[in-house]
């Protein structure tokens, strides 16, 4: 199994549509119905692909399959500071993909970009998700509560914080790609 990162094109539609239908949670998380190709390509055309100064947004790949995402985006020049997300569809989940590419993620952000705190959340329903930020060095920081809607659902949300100054965390950072491989 060959893990790396590299942006998200709009070749990996199909894989994205995938994902959704496996992990229906993951459609209320992105805020869109994303179980078609043609909605999935719309979605990565408009968020996932814009590269501007404020997200820097990866596909986690496995053998070139696009099957998670890790970003840094409100990035903040004045403070320095971003915030992390992740995902990794359902059949893949448990391996330890997320904790990397979260990892790694951190570590460009605070080697190439320069910045010095990455900010995250969780539910707090979402302890695989609070593995995955502590894994990746994330300090648990505090609650807030009612903090999410979803529906008519409302989530508190575990805060974690990583600081530049933290210790690197022990794992094997995967490799970032340039441009997304060739459609399959």
């Amino acid at each position: 199994m060959k893990v790396s990162l590299s942006p998200w094109s709009t070749a990996d539609s199909a894989a994205l549509a995938a994902a959704v239908q496996e992990s229906p949670e993951l459609a209320v998380q992105l805020g869109d119905v994303l179980e078609t190709s043609g909605a999935a390509r719309g979605y990565i055309e408009h968020y996932l692909t814009d590269d501007d100064d404020e997200t820097v947004a990866f596909a986690i790949r496995v053998d070139g399959l696009a099957v998670g995402h890790v970003a840094l985006s409100h990035v903040d020049r004045r403070h320095d500071s971003a915030w992390a997300s992740y995902w990794v569809t359902a059949s893949l989940r448990r391996r330890g993909l997320a904790t990397r590419a979260l990892a790694t993620v951190a570590a460009h952000g605070f080697e190439t970009l320069g910045l010095f705190r990455l900010e995250l959340g969780h539910r707090v329903n979402n302890p695989a998700s609070c593995r995955v930020a502590t894994g990746a060095g994330f300090s648990a920081e505090g609650i807030e509560r009612s903090k999410l809607r979803y529906g008519s659902d409302r989530y508190d949300v575990e805060t974690h914080a990583r600081l530049t100054t933290d210790p690197a965390p022990r794992v094997a950072l995967l490799p970032v790609l340039r441009s997304a491989p060739p459609a399959r």
